[in-house]
């Protein structure tokens, strides 16, 4: 893939698949998924309030050295956005093993970021034998989150919120903390917007925002030091979300722990500096 070359919303749902799955949460749920290249398992988590498609550059960097899974999170991206069930980093954290199980993959490799990087803690605490080894990227950890913003959205009076609403909302949080102004193109802010920019998809991320729970990963920092997978933190030092900091902490209480400093990036390191994110997992694993 061309630098600043950006696959559109349309074609990266073309490549999905779609699975219903039972005992994430107490009915079945679809699940939408990307599956592809060969080679070790390797399994991508996004945050909020992206979906998959925050991969859409890292993805073609992958495939030729890993098998590359992608969801969508529950009431995320593609996957079930119905109104009726929990959303919290417990709930995703069943989802992945779901899927992996689905899939007949018996231990991953997880790069992780945002909410997804709080999945991959979880996972590597409760389902220790199904991870390899952790990347996580800008994670939520500690008392880190949520953020303003998303205790914001996730109050229930977001949802009488009209779609431009929630369109302005969404393109000022991408264009205020975005480093790499060049890879943010209009095809990428549209296409990460997409899921959320109709009435079920704008509910369904106010059910996502009011998920958020701080005591989620506050419960588990004393156990931090119980991981003893190789953990790479890949940290997008321009961040005011989730800063650097929250990673030097992880890097001093996860015992087999590497933090890359990312100097060229913010938030959404992912889609700023997909080469080197790439380039830094495969060096890695």
């Amino acid at each position: 893939m061309k630098p600043n070359q950006t696959t559109t919303e349309e074609e990266f749902k073309q490549h999905q698949r779609s699975v219903m799955l039972e005992g994430i949460v107490d009915e079945a749920v679809k699940v939408n998924y990307t599956d592809t290249g060969s080679g070790p398992p390797l399994v991508l988590l996004h945050g909020i309030p992206t979906w998959s498609y925050l991969y859409q550059a890292v993805i073609p960097e992958l495939e030729d050295n890993y098998r590359v899974i992608v969801p969508d999170l529950l009431g995320y991206g593609y996957s079930d956005q119905r109104d009726r069930f929990d959303r919290s980093l417990h709930v995703q954290a069943k989802l992945v093993i779901r899927l992996m199980e689905h899939l007949e993959i018996e231990q991953a490799h997880v790069a992780a970021h945002d909410i997804g990087g709080g999945v991959g803690l979880i996972l590597a605490l409760e389902e220790p034998e199904r991870i390899d080894k952790l990347v996580l990227s800008n994670t939520v950890a500690y008392d880190s989150w949520p953020i303003e913003e998303m205790l914001m959205v996730g109050h229930p009076s977001w949802k009488n919120k009209s779609l431009q609403d929630m369109e302005d909302f969404l393109s000022k949080g991408y264009k205020g903390v975005f480093a790499q102004q060049d890879q943010l193109t209009d095809t990428f802010l549209q296409g990460i917007m997409a899921p959320y920019l109709h009435e079920e998809g704008k509910l369904s991320l106010v059910r996502n925002a009011a998920a958020l729970n701080t005591n989620h990963t506050t419960s588990i920092t004393h156990r931090l030091s119980e991981i003893k997978h190789p953990v790479l933190m890949l940290w997008g030092t321009q961040d005011p979300w989730q800063p650097v900091e929250t990673g030097e902490m992880l890097e001093k209480d996860l015992p087999n722990s590497r933090l890359v400093r990312i100097n060229q990036s913010a938030h959404w390191v992912p889609q700023e500096a997909p080469r080197e994110f790439a380039t830094e997992i495969k060096k890695f694993i």
